[in-house]
């Protein structure tokens, strides 16, 4: 007689997906925080300063102006001894912007001013200089950019940890031959070996535990079987027909849900009329 094929249950598509979303979501989440720590912050911070800038030469210049008394060349003179007023900390601004930066030349435009159109004249400049032309509600301070790294770095962790899991996994399977179980550790007990199986878990979680012990050590298997093989009809249903093949050739003791005497009942109401039809 020929020996019965061995059952493989490699890693199943349903764990790799959510393997691959688990790394995709984390990494995505990484790399999002990482420009924010690294520069987004500090970028919005500069545009923060700079609006302010452009609000405050179009408070001043009203001031000045009331009356129409003020001329070009005046608030031109004006306008080029102004500074951006910028935050002590300059570690929350971008390390090419200068420590004091003047008021931007479009502001020296006393034409341009007089129509007491700021707005226009900030989108024009964020647009020249590639600026995001949104600035935020209230800067960012040093810790909250602190925060964009400590929150980066866990999500890399997870990223990380969800990579050597999938990598992991996929290096693994679960067999059964003709004379015993190899698990996804590799560990090959002999039907023989296996004495305790426990499968209150199988139907509910796929889940299922064999204590063993004999040649090959003693010890405790894990049946992952949504992980391993999977119970898809299409496929085959390699878990369960891997957990058939072990209980075909189980001598000790299984541990399972008792089915309550009802539920019986009705499974045996069923299978008659079933027959009878």
């Amino acid at each position: 007689m020929s020996s019965p094929v061995t059952i493989v249950c490699k890693p199943t598509r349903w764990f790799v997906f959510r393997a691959l979303v688990m790394l995709l979501m984390f990494g995505t989440f990484a790399v999002f925080f990482y420009v924010d720590a690294r520069t987004g912050y500090r970028q919005k911070n500069e545009v923060f300063y700079l609006r302010q800038a452009f609000q405050k030469a179009n408070t001043e210049f009203s001031q000045m102006d009331q009356g129409g008394t003020l001329t070009p060349e005046a608030w031109k003179d004006y306008a080029s001894r102004q500074w951006v007023d910028l935050p002590p900390d300059r570690s929350v601004l971008p390390a090419g912007m200068a420590k004091a930066t003047p008021w931007p030349a479009i502001l020296h435009a006393y034409e341009r001013m007089k129509a007491e159109q700021w707005n226009l004249l900030w989108r024009e400049y964020t647009k020249t200089r590639g600026l995001n032309e949104a600035a935020p509600a209230e800067p960012y301070d040093a810790r909250k950019i602190k925060e964009q790294w400590v929150v980066f770095w866990a999500c890399s962790a997870l990223a990380l940890t969800a990579a050597f899991f999938l990598v992991r996994t996929l290096r693994r399977s679960i067999s059964a031959d003709a004379e015993a179980l190899t698990d996804q550790l590799g560990r090959r007990v002999p039907y023989a070996d296996l004495q305790v199986l426990d499968l209150r878990k199988w139907d509910t979680k796929g889940l299922a535990f064999i204590d063993y012990e004999g040649v090959a050590g003693k010890g405790r298997l894990r049946i992952d079987g949504l992980t391993y093989g999977g119970f898809k009809p299409g496929d085959g249903e390699p878990a369960e027909k891997l957990m058939e093949r072990i209980r075909s050739r189980f001598s000790g003791e299984v541990i399972e849900y008792a089915v309550p005497a009802a539920a019986e009942a009705v499974a045996e109401d069923a299978a008659v009329e079933s027959k009878s039809e």
